[in-house]
């Protein structure tokens, strides 16, 4: 081995060695691929495609790595956003349970309130100049018309299968003072006007809710309602009001059937005011003509109690004028 003047390292070959490795070098180029397979040169190929395809492979699962821990971030903050839901929910649940306590405890003391209340103002309206101020003043108005919306929830909340009601219930107590109120103020002249001239919603929810409690329910305030309506009919004005008022001879007769005694009578003795004034008979015979329950009556003209036998045996009597008005 020797060096050149590039002091490069080189071999000194002798001209017939090189000649004879330049020619086999020659024909390996010539014999190589005859002596390679065909199948040979493929498999070769074919692992350059699957080293290919694993190397996207691999790209593709190193992606996939990245997105799984992307979602798995996102799942875990997905739940702890849950997690606060949760606790929101249950903080807010349990602020609502605390309002709902709170709205009960108001409820109910408006409730004690409103019975007390009323039930002193139902013994003081018993005095005509005490209700006189009442009507005077510039609630009158608003207070029968709240009057009015508290009969009708009352009624209401009623269940179905109830029987009787606890008559000392708050609720029992204010509705019942509340309709002892009207029944007075509609005894005095001042007040039967008032009522139809200011207040005739009042005397149409009396009307309904006659109508939509059964009978033997609630008769205390079935009772006090029908003296109302009683009274103010001892207006013309009212009783032309309360006559007319669509569907009031079918409740009369629906009233009729009441078990109640009290009931009955208070009927009877509405009944008796729409026949006794010609000028309202003469608009309402047809109808009591064709529906009126004779044979009801007839058995309450029998009642073991005496004023509801009277009073039926009397009304008897004022209705053959239906024969003439025929």
């Amino acid at each position: 081995m020797r060096k050149d003047e590039t002091n490069e390292d080189f071999v000194q070959v002798r001209r017939r060695d090189l000649e004879r490795l330049t020619t086999e070098v020659m024909q390996l180029r010539d014999f190589l691929p005859k002596v390679l397979d065909g199948d040979i040169v493929w498999t070769f190929q074919k692992l350059d495609a699957i080293e290919s395809s694993m190397e996207k492979k691999e790209e593709e699962i190193e992606q996939l790595k990245m997105d799984c821990e992307h979602f798995r971030a996102r799942l875990e903050a997905a739940q702890a956003d849950c997690m606060r839901e949760k606790k929101e929910k249950l903080d807010l649940r349990q602020h609502l349970h605390e309002a709902k306590q709170q709205l009960l405890q108001q409820a109910e003391y408006c409730t004690e309130m409103g019975a007390a209340v009323c039930t002193l103002l139902w013994g003081v309206s018993n005095n005509e100049e005490a209700v006189k101020t009442i009507l005077g003043g510039s609630k009158a108005a608003k207070f029968f018309t709240i009057t009015a919306q508290t009969m009708e929830s009352f009624v209401k909340s009623l269940s179905e299968d109830t029987k009787q009601q606890d008559l000392d219930s708050d609720e029992n107590q204010f509705v019942l003072a509340l309709a002892g109120i009207v029944t007075n103020v509609a005894a005095l002249a001042c007040g039967r006007e008032f009522l139809v001239s200011s207040s005739p919603d009042l005397l149409d929810t009396m009307m309904h809710l006659l109508g939509e409690m059964k009978p033997g329910l609630c008769t205390k305030f079935k009772v006090l309602m029908l003296m109302s309506l009683y009274n103010v009919s001892i207006n013309l004005k009212g009783l032309k009001y309360i006559s007319e008022s669509p569907g009031f001879i079918p409740l009369l007769w629906w009233l009729l059937n009441d078990p109640d005694t009290e009931v009955c009578l208070h009927v009877l003795r509405l009944l008796q005011s729409v026949i006794l004034e010609p000028e309202v008979l003469a608009k309402s015979a047809c109808e009591m003509r064709d529906t009126l329950p004779f044979q009801r009556i007839i058995t309450l003209s029998k009642s073991r109690n005496a004023e509801l036998q009277a009073l039926a045996k009397e009304l008897l009597e004022d209705l053959k004028i239906l024969e003439y008005e025929a």
